[in-house]
């Protein structure tokens, strides 16, 4: 089992200064590193405070000149914004300024909003994920990519530098929906999920689908999924489960606000079907039943707490998943995001590894 952080760059309600909140982020990379945690990762997203990091690949460079040995994924590149051959020169970059320390992660997008904004209809996310990412791919492990299809198209383009290495192991891919599970498993992606419904329906509805899809294209066992989540430890049970509730509840209402995820536009949109009879289910039953709900999936409380709820997670799945946590989030401080994450080194990490 292995441990990484997860920066989502949160500037909650916009009450702060955006350099402030990219220098917090930076030092709990800078900590990760030094605390021996595995790996640390980045999202992207445009646009809003929700979350800031237009530029995933650009950030773990810094985040690689500051730190020695922790490996640095993108968590994720959202393929239907991006150039595939953009993405493998970064990554390839990206790589040897970090000595094979990169990891490729992949998302499809599900805000309406930010494709609004860059002028890309959702209707064609599938397409351009699925096609995109194996482009991405067989781009860094051949060291050029060649592409003549609806959406990529162009003469061969030599790939330099390539990277330190193949990448067989080193890609992962965002599935929620049993769709994005199946691709994920397709292209050879380790399955990567936030927790934001309840484990067995992640099973069911994702991994399942997945290890299917794995086995009947290759001989070797599926490997074990990395589970995202919110993450607050505080050595006092009280305090961890009242602020934990907190700000995992502020969290999923900004969730609830980026995404849309009650709205109903998701019916009329290629691709997202899935999500589609989620807003139905959200839509009745209302934001504070959901909200509840969510922070029942997420991972608050004291350390010994928190070692109990991971291995509950592998039970429920089946294997022993990795973890990434998301140590600040919310109306959370930085004083309190640093405490959690240092936490979690010294009291529960040597208990689950």
């Amino acid at each position: 089992m292995e441990f990484g952080v997860l920066s989502i760059f949160q500037n909650y309600g916009d009450r702060s200064d955006d350099g402030e909140i990219m220098r917090g982020e930076l030092a709990l990379a800078r900590a990760a590193d030094e605390l021996g945690f595995d790996s640390y990762w980045a999202t992207e997203h445009h646009f809003f405070g929700y979350s800031m990091c237009p530029d995933n690949v650009q950030w773990l460079a810094q985040v690689g000149g500051i730190t020695q040995r922790i490996k640095l994924g993108t968590g994720a590149v959202i393929m239907p914004w991006n150039d595939p051959y953009r993405v493998a020169a970064k990554m390839a970059l990206l790589d040897q300024q970090t000595n094979g320390r990169a990891l490729l992660g992949f998302g499809r997008g599900l805000s309406r909003r930010e494709y609004e904004r860059f002028a890309i209809p959702m209707d064609e996310a599938r397409d351009r994920f699925d096609r995109g990412t194996r482009l991405v791919v067989d781009t860094l492990n051949r060291g050029y990519l060649e592409a003549d299809g609806e959406y990529y198209s162009g003469p061969r383009a030599d790939l330099r530098p390539r990277s330190t290495g193949r990448w067989d192991d080193r890609v992962f891919s965002i599935g929620v929906s049993p769709d994005s599970a199946v691709q994920a498993a397709v292209l050879g992606a380790r399955l990567m999920v936030l927790a934001q419904q309840p484990w067995e329906i992640f099973r069911e509805k994702a991994l399942e689908p997945y290890r299917e899809q794995w086995r009947s294209l290759r001989d070797d066992v599926p490997p074990p999924p990395v589970c995202g989540q919110l993450v607050f430890c505080h050595e006092d049970g009280d305090t961890a489960r009242e602020l934990g509730s907190r700000y995992v509840k502020e969290y999923f209402l900004t969730v609830a606000e980026h995404y849309e995820i009650a709205g109903d536009h998701f019916k009329g949109t290629k691709g997202y079907e899935f999500y589609n009879s989620a807003a139905e289910f959200i839509a009745a039953a209302g934001l504070d039943t959901m909200a509840e709900m969510y922070a029942s999936v997420n991972t608050f409380g004291t350390p010994a707490e928190i070692v109990e709820k991971i291995r509950a997670q592998g039970e429920i799945l089946a294997c022993e998943p990795d973890v990434l946590a998301i140590v600040k989030y919310g109306s959370m401080t930085q004083k309190e995001a640093e405490s959690s994450l240092r936490l979690l080194a010294e009291q529960v990490l040597p208990r689950l590894r």
